[in-house]
């Protein structure tokens, strides 16, 4: 499981942030919106590090065992 940080903005924005998984930062007009964003980005960005052959995180890489 990924942690996850929450901060809200002086405009009133909420700010959600992965530190695990370095630029995973997204705004949202509250704080499950910005949750929900980032979580849609940590996936994102995990699926593109498997596509190019990047190293997962180790948290990832345990849930696939090939046969």
């Amino acid at each position: 499981m990924f942690h996850m940080e929450f901060e809200q903005e002086e405009d009133g924005r909420w700010v959600a942030e992965v530190p695990e998984l370095p630029g995973v930062m997204a705004y949202g007009a509250d704080q499950e919106a910005a949750r929900r964003e980032a979580i849609t980005l940590a996936l994102c960005v995990l699926a593109d590090r498997i596509r190019c052959g990047e190293p997962l995180p180790e948290k990832v890489s345990r849930l696939f065992n090939a046969a």
